[in-house]
């Protein structure tokens, strides 16, 4: 069970609204990739980096606005933006394109060799695998992403509070 946060707690643009489906963008492409034009699957991709871009720079922009000593303030907000952007990256784009990309050859080459269906069946079936299996690997990529930056990245910040990226 997850959550709710409180009351007061500002709404994340990025996290709490529709507008964090945009970063899912680039999955959607990689599961209609064999029905359209290759660029219409880079567009998916510039609309998640895009996504990834703005998230970091609010991250950014909000750990800057947080009242404390000047000293601090230009390492917090390349913390954020940093980290924001390297998650982002990781979770929203690079992991979930390629294992969408990869579950949609697959299934696209299973269902050639094991059925005689006509191609654009298999071009359909493949995409709706590929769409269903969004929801399915969203959890695990931010959790493995999670450990991944725990273990290596935000190992080198200076003790600043960690950013929340998930």
């Amino acid at each position: 069970m997850s959550e709710l946060p409180p009351q007061c707690a500002e709404r994340d643009l990025y996290r709490d609204t529709w507008v964090r489906y945009l970063g899912y963008a680039n999955e959607v492409g990689e599961a209609f990739r064999s029905m359209v034009p290759a660029a219409v699957v880079w567009l998916s991709y510039g609309v998640s980096s895009s996504y990834v871009l703005a998230d970091a720079i609010d991250k950014g922009k909000k750990a800057g606005d947080v009242p404390s000593p000047e000293a601090g303030r230009s390492t917090r907000v390349a913390v954020a933006v940093v980290d924001t952007f390297v998650w982002q990256a990781l979770a929203s784009v690079a992991i979930p394109g390629f294992t969408i990309n990869r579950v949609c050859a697959a299934s696209l080459y299973v269902l050639g060799t094991a059925t005689r269906w006509p191609l654009a069946v298999r071009k359909w079936t493949t995409t709706a695998l590929g769409l269903l299996a969004i929801p399915i690997i969203i959890h695990p990529i931010d959790r493995s992403v999670d450990f991944l930056l725990d273990s290596s990245l935000r190992k080198l910040y200076p003790s600043v509070e960690k950013p929340s990226s998930s």
